[in-house]
């Protein structure tokens, strides 16, 4: 089949505008996951709702974006990762300029999840359309970009949202919220995808038949052990970002802007060490060995802070570096699932691996609040280091190809 003239080719796609259109992309996705909790204040005193209520909203977007994630990744390998990313940034922007406009508790809950529905596509369309159109020899900064992007839109969100509030209120701000999700939508019309999901021979399968590879593949030992990755890291970082500052505070009395400063030390050089890592990519392809010394690092900073009373710029200093090395690793972990999924597959395996993040993020509260009851703070830190070095053995022992 002849392709329209202008469409764009994975050999002359522009770089800086297909990452940097995809990154808007994934920069909406955190920007959405924050959304609520600087505005939740306004949000129970205008309903007048428990902290338990609005967690119900929490909860309805996390779990919707785990059940649904893994079947969007099928979709967007049937459909195209363009098309469902447009679309997922059009549901969430709709859910919440629907929360801003409707005076009604229970329709924000459930406008919640649908937001949900919309960021299951992120992460399979986001790494299927750089994966598409980004050279071999650039992915890894490409991924790198996408990952800062993803976290710049988590710093941003708070401070742009309380000014919006403070302009138009809090509805207004969810109003914002939308209207920044379809501009990058609108961007995302304007970038022209040759790629299609599905060619004439896969378009004669039978959906059973598609379903069944593909299930085949996820179930695939160095899939499952991406799965396994991902979750671990997602437990590392829930582990260190929620319960640190008050394991701290209980462990050595550590003074909460102190913890705080160490808190916020570890998530800035996190972002610095995506970019670091990001470089460090295109000069290697032991992936594995990246992640290894990345998580070794990182273990052995946690296990110091645990073992350790440190003065208050050493205990900066420490969570600093822990952080940079868990950005470091990220680019090197997208670089290993890449390598172990066939081509057409990104879709399905990224959205299936990186529910990981919300497995992490159900289960690790759980484990990290029963050990803060349990009075045992210190073991906050040790059981980040045990992730660290049972995660080590999720890439050490990988299998080069996927089955």
């Amino acid at each position: 089949m002849t392709q329209a003239a202008g469409v764009l080719e994975p050999a002359r796609a522009p770089y800086i505008r297909v990452v940097g259109v995809v990154s808007a992309a994934h920069f909406v996705s955190h920007y959405y996951i924050i959304v609520l909790a600087p505005l939740l204040p306004f949000v129970r005193d205008e309903y007048q709702v428990t902290y338990t209520q609005i967690g119900l909203a929490f909860a309805a977007f996390n779990v919707v974006t785990a059940m649904f994630q893994t079947p969007a990744g099928f979709l967007v390998d049937r459909l195209g990762a363009r098309a469902l990313l447009i679309v997922g940034l059009a549901i969430g922007a709709i859910a919440f300029i629907t929360m801003g406009l409707v005076n009604s508790f229970w329709v924000m809950v459930a406008m919640f999840g649908v937001a949900g529905v919309g960021n299951t596509v992120y992460h399979p369309a986001d790494y299927t359309l750089l994966s598409q159109h980004v050279s071999s020899d650039r992915i890894g900064q490409a991924f790198s970009v996408h990952t800062f992007a993803g976290m710049l839109g988590s710093a941003v969100a708070p401070a742009s949202l309380l000014l919006m509030e403070s302009v138009w209120g809090w509805r207004g701000a969810f109003v914002g919220t939308g209207v920044l999700g379809f501009s990058v939508a609108l961007l995302l019309l304007l970038l022209r995808d040759s790629s299609t999901a599905t060619t004439a021979a896969s378009a004669i399968r039978t959906k059973s038949e598609t379903s069944a590879a593909g299930w085949q593949l996820l179930l695939s030992t160095p899939i499952l052990l991406n799965l396994v990755f991902f979750v671990l890291l997602a437990m590392i970082s829930g582990g260190l970002s929620n319960y640190s500052v008050v394991a701290l505070g209980a462990l050595y009395g550590t003074p909460v802007t102190t913890a705080n400063a160490a808190l916020s030390g570890n998530l800035l050089l996190s972002a610095i060490g995506v970019l670091a890592g990001g470089l460090l990519v295109t000069r290697t392809k032991r992936h594995s060995t990246v992640a290894t010394l990345g998580l070794t690092a990182m273990a052995l900073s946690v296990v110091l802070i645990a073992g350790v009373d440190l003065n208050s710029l050493a205990l900066i200093a420490t969570m600093s570096l822990g952080g940079f090395f868990s950005g470091l690793i990220m680019p090197s972990r997208d670089m290993i699932v890449r390598e172990v999924t066939p081509p057409g597959s990104f879709g399905k395996v990224f959205g299936f691996v990186t529910t990981g993040f919300n497995i992490g993020g159900i289960v690790s509260p759980l484990i990290f609040g029963a050990i803060m009851d349990h009075g045992s703070p210190r073991m906050v830190f040790l059981m980040v280091a045990a992730f660290s070095l049972i995660a080590i053995v999720t890439v050490a022992t990988r299998p080069r190809q996927a089955s």
